[in-house]
């Protein structure tokens, strides 16, 4: 199917679309803020792809160079839309040296909806969630996230780590905030 459509065959263009645009529009609903944003995002990667794929190397998985190509252009969506900013030596003296428990990150997301990591993730940088969709969504490795970002590798590790400590704080104030939500409409029921 891929050498067809890098021949130029409609046909094969259209199983391609087929065949993968739901995974490239559920990698940009994870990147991008909005499901308008994800959808014009997932047909310009296709569009895209016309002029890339005679770049692909079918010795490397497919999905994985489709990723690239998606979180290269998310990326430019996001610089587009704001000016980046440079978070290599921002707040790294509050940055905390632990990792988080990954089980208790694992946790928390097993414990919270798909709705609820989604907005989760929405309130994370810009620079972390990326991180964590190129890694744990689209399975890439420090390297590749690295060039997607346009970081060094070593820092790589160190996106992470404050992504992860984002996300888990943000999926504890959401579950605290829950939590706190129908007791307080309670008691200000009984006070009134």
């Amino acid at each position: 199917m891929i050498a067809r459509a890098r021949s130029g065959d409609p046909e094969a263009w259209g199983e391609l679309y087929r065949h993968y645009a739901a995974a490239v529009y559920r990698f940009c609903r994870r990147v991008l803020r909005t499901r308008e944003d994800a959808e014009d995002a997932t047909m310009e990667i296709f569009l895209k792809l016309r002029d890339k794929l005679g770049q692909y190397d079918p010795e490397r998985p497919f999905t994985a160079w489709l990723y690239r190509v998606s979180a290269n252009h998310c990326w430019d969506s996001l610089r587009r839309r704001r000016v980046r900013q440079d978070l290599e030596t921002e707040d790294s003296d509050s940055l905390p040296l632990e990792h988080p428990d990954p089980s208790q990150l694992e946790q928390l997301i097993a414990q919270r909806s798909g709705d609820q990591v989604r907005k989760a993730l929405a309130k994370l940088p810009e620079r972390a969630r990326m991180a964590l969709v190129l890694r744990y969504y689209a399975d890439m490795e420090y390297s590749e996230i690295a060039e997607a970002l346009g970081v060094r590798r070593t820092f790589v590790g160190v996106v992470l780590l404050r992504a992860r400590h984002h996300l888990r704080d943000a999926l504890q104030r959401a579950g605290a905030a829950a939590e706190v939500k129908p007791l307080g409409s309670t008691q200000g029921k009984g006070a009134s």
